[in-house]
């Protein structure tokens, strides 16, 4: 009586394993939908462009960092060649203030003492108060008089 049985789903339609079907095989399965593969890119797009947009933006705040202090570091260059052409008259130490004078004609000069230990005997323009650095060059504390 078996063998008078006809099944009526086509052979190709019947597998012994119905896990590597690619539609369900019985109405309790899981409903397999096609991704929408534009919907899948365009989230992978968007979270990347807001990740290299990150990354850019950090990479634009080091580099403005470091362009500020190439500039503070070419500044202190500056104002250690002109403080080394001043007259010197004692060996500066690292980490202590120094003034910076100019007389009457043009000669810079190096000294302990602040415009207010001078009082009314100065008689020389105040530049700046400074400082040497453990690298021999020059850090500004204070900017003096200008023409």
């Amino acid at each position: 009586m078996a063998e008078d049985f006809e099944n009526p789903i086509d052979e190709d339609d019947i597998t012994e394993n119905p896990h590597s079907l690619e539609y369900p095989h019985h109405r309790g399965s899981l409903a397999i939908k096609p991704e929408d593969k534009g919907k899948i890119k365009g989230r992978a797009m968007a979270a990347m462009e807001q990740q290299t947009d990150r990354q850019m933006g950090q990479i634009q705040e080091q580099f403005e960092l470091l362009a500020k202090q190439a500039k503070l570091l070419k500044s202190r260059v500056e104002i250690s060649n002109r403080i080394y052409q001043a007259n010197i008259n004692f060996e500066p130490l690292i980490g202590h203030v120094y003034y910076l004078y100019e007389d009457d004609q043009g000669q810079q000069l190096l000294s302990l003492l602040s415009p207010s230990d001078w009082g009314k005997s100065l008689k020389k323009k105040y530049i700046a108060k400074i400082s040497l650095l453990a690298d021999h060059t020059w850090d500004v504390l204070e900017l003096g008089e200008e023409d």
